[in-house]
């Protein structure tokens, strides 16, 4: 029975490779979509985004170099670009014309201001198509303004609730606290993908439920040209005929998943992770890709209608699973309906393992794919035998 699955299973490989509609699906365009969405979306998100300020310094005074300093801190962090300029007009310029996203400027006499309790604030001037970045720049001067107005309330308090104050063990007692302006790194839970990373898996589980219906829908192809009746009275078992067809989709499934994480790795930078862990997520996702496939096929009874069924699945699964989006930024109800696909757990199974990265970290999402595996392929097991007919 393995032999004469197998000799179908080679009969079929040859015959997806002499048409190359295999190769087109399963790997020219999931990856030539990968590099188009990482690429076009590549300003959007990632790891390096940097925001682009300058700030004019019209006071020079001791408040200022506290402004001057929290800002530095930040362009330590790889948070801020930071340009300095001598004129208010050389300031509104390059924000005005793109080479900053926004500007800080400080008023003459701002420091004077403030140690004389007298009003005085950080003007902020934004390029008008960075919103985000303005909005963080204003952030940033009302949080340093904050601070600094909080120190001038307890330095009033402490003056008139004590009388003659010490303002020099004031000042050293001040120093003690953290500064107005800091990065704080917090490891999140579950690391994203970066953006790379993210397409190029998205896109090979999204075109997987594709490429792994050539097998399965080669039993419906058989039926329609005819060749069944051959197959049959060879003898071929129905069960040889099925397993040669199933191994089939699996092949092509696995083929295409290593060619794309090798191909986007080293094309496209991106970071699947502990080759291991990746390796076990594509068999499993693989094999829960064939299971899903052939219970589709098996209530249809033509190949266009299981072609049509199969492709509607793949697309919704695709979409609700977060292959062209992360459904973590969507939040509530789509984020749990996202749970009923294994597209979902496949991703998650990969920010696991870059999160964490231990193998073993990745076991939820294998169960959730395994469970797949089991209901979708016990259903289907019981009616496939059924679609082994002339």
């Amino acid at each position: 029975m393995l032999r004469v699955a197998l000799a179908i299973t080679a009969k079929d490989l040859r015959q997806r490779l002499r048409d190359r509609s295999a190769l087109v699906l399963a790997l020219v365009v999931p990856l030539a979509l990968t590099f188009i969405f990482a690429q076009s979306l590549s300003g959007i998100s990632g790891d390096d985004f940097t925001f682009e300020y300058a700030l004019v310094d019209l006071d020079g005074g001791p408040v200022t170099e506290g402004f001057r300093a929290g800002l530095q801190q930040l362009e330590g962090a790889g948070v801020v670009e930071l340009r300095f300029e001598e004129t208010r007009s050389e300031g509104l310029q390059l924000a005005g014309d793109g080479d900053v996203q926004a500007t800080f400027i400080v008023p003459d006499g701002f420091s004077n201001a403030i140690t004389t309790n007298q009003t005085a604030g950080i003007e902020v001037i934004g390029n008008v198509d960075e919103q985000i970045a303005t909005s963080v720049a204003q952030s940033i001067a009302e949080g340093f303004i904050s601070e600094v107005r909080a120190v001038q309330t307890s330095v009033g308090t402490a003056a008139l609730n004590l009388g003659d104050v010490d303002f020099v063990s004031l000042a050293e007692r001040a120093e003690m606290f953290p500064d107005p302006i800091f990065v704080e790194d917090v490891s999140a839970s579950r690391k994203e993908l970066d953006l790379n990373t993210f397409y190029a898996a998205g896109m090979a589980v999204f075109f997987l439920f594709f490429t792994v219906q050539f097998g399965i829908t080669g039993v419906l192809e058989e039926r329609k040209e005819g060749t069944m009746r051959r197959l049959l009275a060879a003898p071929a078992p129905k069960g040889a005929i099925l397993l040669g067809k199933l191994l089939t989709g699996f092949i092509l499934g696995i083929v295409s998943m290593a060619v794309l994480a090798t191909a986007s790795t080293y094309l496209l930078d991106a970071d699947w992770g502990s080759a291991v862990g990746v390796g076990i997520l594509i068999v499993i996702g693989v094999i829960a890709a064939v299971a899903i496939t052939a219970l589709i096929a098996s209530f249809a009874n033509t190949l266009e209608q299981a072609g049509s069924a199969q492709s509607v699945v793949a697309l919704v699964f695709g979409m609700l699973g977060g292959a062209f989006f992360p459904v973590a930024q969507a939040g509530g109800v789509i984020q749990k309906l996202s749970l009923i696909t294994p597209h979902a757990w496949f991703l998650r199974g990969l920010s696991d393992l870059q999160s964490e990265g231990e193998i073993v970290d990745i076991w939820p999402s294998v169960v959730a794919l395994l469970v797949f595996t089991v209901v979708t392929g016990s259903l289907a097991a019981t009616r496939l035998g059924k679609t082994v007919r002339p």
